[in-house]
């Protein structure tokens, strides 16, 4: 029935759209084409394992008046190397889909290659004087900091994912009201694939030149949420926070809840180097066996810290106009642990990016001792 109403719609967006055309309103075709080359191993002397993704995105926006417009983005990932050929469920990881739709589809899955395509954003806007309603696939961004996001209880992700930039959507109605230039009210709920509801209203407002918000919610049927975050500036260094507390439904009396509270600090240079700093606390982090939960898993804005105390540093180096080298380290100080990812980006043309990046995780799950290195090849061509 899911499927049926996706199709249902993907009809009823494709003639809005063809009639937007008639009408000679504004309709935009965006996107990349990008080879992803992933080399895995625990140390030079152990095995690696590769893997190859062909990547393809596809972003289509249509303008049908002053008032509504539509949008719908997909992604086309062709997959091929060890991954595929020595992990049985490793279709099933690519092809599952957390919304309430399953717009996610294995065209092949063969022993050696998969094909993928998923459509991640699929929404409708209506928008009139302060009034603004999006429903539909789409993300629902209320973070304010940089790599932890406790704030962002529609559809966190992880910073560890090099080649995802636009991030989950949700499956949701969102409906924002603008009291003023400078403040907001938004209330969003949205349903995920196991029918669980996460809803929640957010205040945005200015207050001595810091954004500020207070959100309350309730997330996946577990837990109601209360939170704040803000973003400004101490002189030329800007300054931001998040927190938000997470209490089980069912314990809700007791003080079994989670709270998660980050603050960052970010720094521009000349050149448009930048440096960044981000520090969490967690008064109940998560248990975890392994890293791949961050590349595989779904991880909710509850689910961000393994360590009471995480800090996260990075720079960017703005070499030339072209060139820019990274080093982003972070580090789990109940894990005894520590994550290194140096990085390398050079613009080959005006639509052509090459790109080259190292991650290093070094910890103790579970008791033992766990070391990974991931290293990516990727060259990007924007349209």
């Amino acid at each position: 029935m899911k499927k049926v109403i996706t199709l249902l719609t993907l009809v009823i967006i494709f003639n809005l759209t063809v009639f937007s055309q008639e009408e000679k309103k504004s309709f935009t075709v965006r996107g990349y084409v990008s080879t992803l080359q992933t080399v895995m191993f625990d140390s030079l002397n152990g095995k690696f394992t590769n893997d190859n993704l062909l990547h393809n995105r596809v972003n289509l926006k249509g303008y049908l008046n002053d008032h509504i417009s539509v949008s719908a983005e997909f992604r086309n990932r062709l997959v091929t190397g060890d991954q595929v050929r020595l992990n049985n469920q490793y279709g099933e990881l690519i092809r599952k889909d957390q919304g309430w739709i399953d717009m996610s589809w294995n065209i092949v899955n063969k022993q050696s290659f998969l094909l993928n395509t998923t459509l991640d954003r699929f929404w409708i806007d209506f928008n009139y004087s302060k009034f603004q309603a999006t429903i539909g696939r789409q993300r629902i961004n209320w973070g304010q900091t940089f790599v932890w996001n406790p704030n962002d209880i529609f559809n966190s992700y992880s910073f560890f994912d090099v080649d995802y930039i636009e991030k989950p959507g949700s499956d949701a109605i969102r409906i924002q009201y603008y009291l003023s230039p400078s403040s907001t009210f938004d209330f969003a709920i949205k349903a995920n694939n196991n029918n669980q509801i996460t809803a929640g209203g957010l205040y945005k407002f200015n207050k001595w030149g810091y954004d500020i918000q207070f959100l309350a919610g309730y997330v996946d049927n577990k837990d109601f949420v209360a939170g704040t975050g803000w973003s400004g500036s101490l002189g030329s260094i800007s300054f931001r926070g998040e927190a938000s507390w997470f209490q089980p439904v069912k314990y809700f009396a007791d003080s079994t809840g989670r709270g998660l509270f980050t603050i960052s600090f970010d720094k521009s240079f000349k050149k448009n180097s930048t440096a960044q700093v981000q520090l969490m606390y967690c008064n109940n982090p998560l248990k975890l066996s392994d890293f791949s939960s961050f590349y595989y898993g779904s991880l909710s804005a509850k689910d961000l810290a393994f360590s009471k105390f995480t800090a996260f540093g990075q720079f960017v180096w703005a070499v030339n106009p072209l060139l820019n080298l990274g080093m982003s380290i972070m580090w789990f100080p109940d894990l005894n642990g520590y994550f290194a990812g140096p990085s390398l980006d050079y613009s080959l043309a005006d639509n052509v990016d090459f790109s080259l990046i190292w991650q290093h995780f070094d910890s103790q799950m579970t008791g033992v001792k766990q070391r990974i290195n991931l290293g990516f090849l990727r060259v990007k061509y924007s349209f």
